[in-house]
């Protein structure tokens, strides 16, 4: 049976990791921050060699975009050396190092959708440290895995951001408030459900290398929302707005929408669209019928 370790098993997509492993052929190791400490190479080294697993999925981030402006020091030790860490000890005992990245280390300006072929140019710390992390385990571990996914949305929300945008906008909704979504941003809905599905599926074909795994499909945050109300039954008025109207320390890709040239050959079903996806969570989670009824 294949070991596997997932680092940031608490999180938002871990989480998620680790129920869909632990139905397949897989013995699964989950490791919060209190099992492990990624930027401590101690701490990594003696957790996995007591595991000794055949993978290592390195889900563990500091994912606050505007806070990552002020510490650039403390996010650099966690999404980048802490990646060198967890890559290093999988090349000590021989593990497929799989690192969860992001669409965040492109700079937004191609004006379609970024694939595995398309160069980085991160405008951001988190997205800087994140493509430092990229770089540091290609070149510390022999056998590599490099996941980058989007705009993620799932059961357990994330915990660094408290909660997913979907919970955020639905509370706000139901409280009566009006909503102004940014709608010239636009980018790649993810489920966390379904992104782990499909990696399990890609770790079980063997793969290496880099791949681009999202939901098929694009759109803005505004269209999102939109999507979101309208699939919950919600009457709530929701204003478009520019990114400029809404400053944030962090500048943000304009169109970080991502698809991969590699996905479709590791999976035995194409992943769903991201409208498909969002619905099957508002129904997960209790916001809709089986039926698509509020």
């Amino acid at each position: 049976m294949t070991r596997v370790a997932v680092i940031g098993s608490t999180g938002q997509f871990g989480s998620d990791l680790v129920k869909v492993l632990q139905h397949g052929t897989y013995d699964v190791f989950p490791l919060s921050h209190t099992d492990v400490e990624c930027t401590d190479p101690i701490s990594v080294q003696t957790a996995l060699t007591a595991i000794r697993p055949d993978i290592v999925v390195n889900c563990a981030a500091y994912v606050r975009v505007d806070d990552c402006q002020d510490q650039p020091e403390k996010i650099f030790r966690v999404n980048a050396v802490g990646a060198l860490h967890v890559a290093r000890s999988c090349a000590t005992l021989d593990a497929l190092c799989v690192y969860i990245s992001t669409d965040y280390v492109f700079d937004g300006e191609k004006g379609t959708p970024y694939t595995e072929a398309d160069p980085p140019c991160p405008i951001n710390v988190y997205g800087a440290t994140k493509l430092a992390g990229e770089h540091l385990v290609r070149q510390a571990c022999p056998r590599w895995l490099i996941v980058r996914t989007a705009s993620l949305f799932g059961k357990a929300g994330s915990r660094g951001k408290g909660g997913n945008f979907v919970e955020t906008i639905l509370a706000r909704a139901r409280g009566g408030e009006s909503l102004r979504v940014v709608h010239d941003t636009r980018m790649s809905p993810t489920s966390t459900y379904d992104a782990a599905g499909a990696l399990e599926q890609i770790l079980r074909s063997g793969a290496s290398g880099l791949v681009h795994l999202t939901n098929a499909g694009a759109c803005s945050w505004y269209e999102f929302t939109c999507k979101a109300i309208q699939l919950v039954g919600l009457h709530t008025d929701v204003t478009p707005i520019t990114a400029d109207a809404y400053p944030s320390k962090a500048r943000r890709p304009r169109d970080s929408s991502m698809q991969s040239t590699r996905l479709e050959a590791m999976l035995e079903h194409p992943i769903r669209p991201w409208q498909e996806a969002l619905h099957a969570y508002l129904v997960e989670q209790g916001h809709v019928d089986d039926g698509g009824r509020a």
